[in-house]
């Protein structure tokens, strides 16, 4: 499959001496919702601003659904829609204009029923008419969507777009990405929401310290680098771990009265039920027990802070 938007040795270094990008390689299939995460600073805006036209590569290329970023601006710019972080319109304007502004900026003949049933989808179709500084800080960012799809771009960046929004319009938000990806569009997200990035998206990539350190499947990563815990709460305390189960690597918690296995999910075949064997042949009951899957979270945490030297490996996952 020819990838929508492929990225090549893409590196940013300001004058100030700071390297915000470092060489980063991506490519992104058509149709495919790909979250991007990162700390602050990590260099996602960067990656996007680049992207969008913004901010200018100091080395690398970027390709737009086959045209060339730098030799063809126009056309690949046309591809793109952009829902940036901060809220940046005309306060002035109503809301139709500003967005049939926007769908001309590119080039695109008037459509007054696509523009209609965008604001609709959007819940705008009531306040068309009214100006944007008389509109909340949710609608306002509903504005700033409808403006970012109002040439029907391929491919729909949304940098930190719920940061900051009411449940309805996260709500709201969500739906109409499904709908966008369902018709053909590509998503690229940013966001601090690792939940929603868990839920929504097809692909993830981490990125830290401008470089991308990790892009892989969702569901592949979790299962490759995600780690279960399996707690047993004890008939009777324990003052230490036996000898006995030293190979498991166990941990007493609640004053003893749990103990407390991690292990790597593809280890549960064999050593969960060797360990619950043991502890029968040593007379050591339980009353109850209870596994947790790492999520997501868990794991972007564990990439993008390196542990400290001479950090003990109990601190370094905490």
């Amino acid at each position: 499959m020819t990838p929508v938007l492929q990225i090549s040795g893409l590196g940013k270094t300001y004058k100030s001496g700071h390297q915000a990008l470092v060489a980063v390689d991506l490519s992104i299939n058509k149709g495919e919702i790909f979250a991007l995460l990162g700390p602050n600073g990590a260099g996602k805006t960067t990656l996007i601003s680049i992207v969008c036209g913004i901010v200018t590569a100091s080395s690398g290329t970027v390709t737009v659904g086959g045209h060339d970023h730098a030799r063809d601006y126009r056309a690949a710019r046309s591809m793109i829609g952009l829902v940036p972080q901060e809220l940046h319109t005309d306060s002035f304007e109503k809301v139709i204009t500003t967005v049939n502004f926007s769908r001309g900026l590119f080039g695109k003949p008037r459509d007054p029923a696509f523009i209609e049933q965008l604001l609709k989808d959007l819940s705008l179709w009531d306040k068309r008419n009214s100006k944007i500084m008389e509109l909340s800080g949710g609608m306002k960012r509903r504005v700033m969507i409808a403006k970012a799809l109002s040439h029907e771009p391929e491919v729909l960046f949304l940098d930190e777009p719920t940061a900051g929004v009411d449940v309805e319009l996260r709500r709201d938000m969500w739906n109409m990405v499904r709908s966008l990806r369902e018709r053909g569009v590509t998503i690229i997200l940013t966001t601090h929401y690792i939940e929603e990035a868990e839920e929504m998206a097809d692909r993830v990539g981490v990125i830290s310290k401008g470089k991308l350190i990790l892009v892989e499947e969702k569901e592949a990563l979790i299962k490759k680098l995600g780690r279960k815990t399996l707690t047993l709460n004890l008939a009777e305390p324990l003052e230490a771990v036996p000898e006995a189960l030293g190979e498991w690597a166990l941990e007493l918690a609640d004053a003893g009265h749990e103990l407390v296995y991690e292990f790597d999910s593809h280890a549960e075949a064999t050593g969960v039920p060797s360990l619950l064997r043991r502890m029968s042949d040593l007379g050591i009951a339980f009353k109850d027990l209870r596994t947790r899957q790492s999520s997501l979270e868990d794991i972007f945490v564990g990439l993008v802070h390196e542990p400290k030297a001479g950090q003990p490996a109990s601190e370094q996952r905490a």
